[in-house]
């Protein structure tokens, strides 16, 4: 079961389209290793088991036929349980939703199964995608695969969890201020936020409706390609979906960085704000590391840190309020406190205020993209901090304000987090990778050359065996 449970999506692939793996064989032990372990790390709100073996079963008949459908063809992944999954509930980890049921598939859940690929369950997250690891909620947090006392990063904690602890080996997210790299930085997982409209958020529940991004979590760059491949494209049910045809994101990952240029944001995290020692340490070494590899380092400079994070802030409190309004109206007890005062102040933000962030987002976008003009990506801090104990809420919530992923939300460019190494306490510290919206490939060119060279994707945390009982299926 453990050779199976690290098994990549893209050897995975390769096996079962050579007809040398069964997709059921592969479902039946994820979901045997589910079962034994994630009583300890609550990744999993809820196991698909009878949808997953459906699934595979019908992979199997189809690629034994020679029907080959593409690379998810019958590999298993897991979701953040605020997509659409059709006769389950979509709880957004909320007692507000628990008695949910969903009509239809999301979008993104639908291209999906039509590629053949196999949903495991719905994961753990923060309530709606803003709250954080809370007691007042009707599902245990999702916890740390290195340390069970630390916090895994959010809002898709569930989804960094699960791939890293080996009970998915990709897993789908929400970012709309870095709620899939904050976990993939947490977790010592890869976490692509891709271009703004990429791929479709109809059916999935909004948070912030101009700063939400689909997004998968992998443990390896060539995975994460793979698996934004069968997820990309447009659709007509989202109004933000891009007509752009999404590119081969896979195309030259392996022809390294030897001549290209890699801009350093380093003030963000050296000047604007101040990171942790060993989160500076550890992207200091990246960079010698691409620039070994044959990259041309040079500085970027942008607007101060603090003027990308208040544009975003200002935009996300404001929509979110709008997502939330009549339910905290009528059922605000039914909120944990901690979403509840995160989404309340949104209420207090002037229509002029609304206005003139998104006015300052653009003149931000145009900063952004005349910098990139001059490199082929950036590279930045990813978190200013390391994970703190998941019990300390006030820890916790300065962390979410200590970060530099708001910036590429608000510009609705690429950012992929990748690790940069561990601690001397074995916790995982990581970079982002950005670059010029729709230019994914060279993203994924870079991130596949720094892991290759580093090797830090192949670490896996230590399992903890069972400690309660695991996420119901359904």
């Amino acid at each position: 079961m453990s050779e199976l449970a690290y098994m990549t999506i893209a050897e995975a692939s390769r096996l079962i389209r050579a007809k040398k793996l069964s997709p059921v064989e592969l479902t039946e032990a994820l979901l045997a290793r589910i079962a034994a372990i994630d009583g300890a790390y609550h990744a999993y709100i809820a196991v698909t088991s009878d949808l997953a073996r459906r699934q595979a079963e019908a992979a199997e008949a189809e690629v034994m036929r020679g029907t080959w459908r593409g690379a998810m063809h019958g590999v298993p992944y897991a979701a953040k349980d605020i997509f659409d999954v059709t006769g389950t509930a979509t709880t957004c980890h909320s007692k507000l939703r628990m008695n949910h049921r969903a009509a239809g598939d999301a979008s993104v859940i639908a291209r999906l199964a039509e590629a053949g690929a196999v949903l495991l369950g719905k994961l753990a997250l923060h309530e709606f995608a803003n709250g954080g690891p809370t007691l007042e909620l009707p599902w245990p947090a999702a916890r740390n695969p290195w340390n069970l006392n630390l916090h895994p990063g959010g809002s898709s904690s569930g989804s960094g969890v699960a791939v890293a602890t080996g009970t998915a080996p990709g897993a789908l997210g929400t970012d709309t201020g870095g709620s899939v790299r904050n976990p993939a930085t947490c977790c010592g997982v890869v976490g692509m936020k891709p271009t703004y409209g990429m791929v479709s958020r109809a059916g999935v529940f909004p948070l912030a409706f101009s700063l939400d991004h689909v997004g998968p979590l992998t443990r390896t760059v060539e995975d994460n390609a793979i698996l934004l491949q069968a997820m990309a494209g447009h659709d007509a049910a989202d109004p933000t979906s891009t007509r752009r045809p999404p590119a081969d994101f896979s195309a030259g990952i392996g022809r390294g960085v030897k001549g290209l240029k890699i801009g350093v944001i380093e003030h963000f995290y050296a000047d604007d704000l101040i990171a942790a020692v060993e989160q500076s340490a550890g992207i200091a070494v990246a960079i010698d590391v691409l620039r070994r590899l044959g990259a041309e380092i040079r500085p970027v400079r942008l607007s101060p840190l603090q003027r990308y994070t208040e544009c975003g802030r200002t935009i996300l409190m404001s929509e979110a309020y709008a997502v939330h309004e009549r339910d905290l109206r009528e059922r605000p007890q039914d909120y944990a406190a901690i979403t509840r005062h995160k989404i309340l102040p949104g209420a207090f933000i002037a229509a002029a205020d609304y206005l003139r962030a998104q006015q300052l987002r653009r003149v931000l976008c145009a900063e952004f993209a005349e910098a990139m003009r001059e490199v082929d990506v950036a590279v930045t801090l990813s978190s200013l901090d390391m994970p703190c104990r998941i019990d300390d809420a006030e820890t916790i919530a300065k962390t979410y304000e200590r970060q530099m992923r708001m910036p590429f939300n608000v510009t609705g460019t690429p950012a992929i987090a990748v690790p940069t190494g561990f601690t001397a306490n074995g916790l995982p510290t990581a970079m982002q990778i950005v670059s010029r919206a729709f230019d994914e490939t060279m993203v994924y060119r870079v991130a596949h050359a720094y892991c290759e060279a580093t090797g830090f994707c192949d670490k896996h945390p230590p399992v903890k065996m069972l400690q309660r009982e695991a996420a119901p299926a359904v």
